[in-house]
């Protein structure tokens, strides 16, 4: 009975210190963090930009504040690093805890969305300077391929002279790079599992689409801090080198902890390429 009655007087503990939280927070500072970084992905009144982003409007304040925290504490971890949990943990780490007070406040002062209901991207991140490198067959070095078994696909990945010239000497990626991800389906046995090589890999069947990201003058300077990578940019290609829609919230925040190796999941790969 008394371990029980303790565990009862722990909950209404926090239960007030999560009240007294909420009462001193500032929302309008909530409301202006939200719009610098959150709307990115979250929509500035809550509602997301798509049907994969959870909608945060009227959620209450206690659980956006415990699920910042745990995404910041690494409670909530990514099962790889290219995760929308991955994401959030790079936000939640530049944000102090009373910033995590004011925006869960304000995500709870909104009034619920309606059914359906969804954000439009913010331009600064709907938008890329990316261009499709027209002759990169030619011109670009093939440094790495990896499997991805959830999907089924197999990547190759190639960069461009600056880029494996820089990685080799050992110095940052130097605006001027360029690196492609071509992504193929892999090719599937009779019990439609993916055909391995000799080498290892997969053996790619049919072309999907092409990722990319780049880095040129003055590329990040319309994105906040929170998500800049550097000058960085991400685009994703149809096979006929048409841009496909993209938010790049997602990946600058996904490449954002990667500051000390060029923003890259790849960077020691690339400095062994031939």
């Amino acid at each position: 009975m008394k371990k029980r009655m303790l565990g009862v007087c722990v909950v209404f503990a926090l239960a007030a210190v999560t009240q007294a939280a909420a009462q001193h927070a500032d929302v309008a500072a909530g409301k202006a963090k939200v719009e610098e970084v959150c709307a990115a992905c979250h929509g500035a009144n809550g509602v997301s930009v798509s049907d994969t982003i959870p909608n945060l409007a009227a959620q209450r304040s206690a659980y956006i504040e415990s699920q910042l925290r745990a995404f910041r504490d690494g409670a909530r971890k990514a099962p790889n690093a290219a995760n929308s949990i991955a994401t959030m943990a790079a936000i939640a780490n530049q944000l102090t805890q009373s910033e995590i007070v004011n925006v869960a406040a304000y995500f709870a002062s909104l009034p619920g969305p309606t059914t359906g209901a969804k954000s439009a991207q913010l331009p600064n991140v709907a938008k890329t300077n990316l261009a499709f490198p027209e002759g990169y067959k030619d011109t670009f070095t093939k440094y790495y391929t990896i499997n991805f078994p959830a999907t089924k696909q197999v990547r190759y990945y190639l960069a461009n002279r600056a880029a494996v010239d820089a990685a080799k000497a050992g110095k940052p990626l130097p605006d001027g790079s360029y690196l492609l991800a071509e992504v193929y389906a892999a090719k599937l046995d009779g019990d439609q599992k993916p055909v391995v090589g000799s080498d290892g890999f997969y053996v790619a069947d049919k072309p999907l689409f092409y990722t990319a990201m780049a880095t040129g003058p003055g590329w990040g300077k319309d994105f906040p801090e929170m998500l800049r990578n550097g000058n960085w940019n991400y685009a994703i290609f149809t096979l006929d080198k048409k841009h496909r829609p993209i938010n790049q919230a997602e990946c600058l925040g996904c490449h954002k902890p990667l500051d000390a190796v060029s923003y890259t999941f790849t960077l020691k790969q690339l400095a062994a390429a031939k």
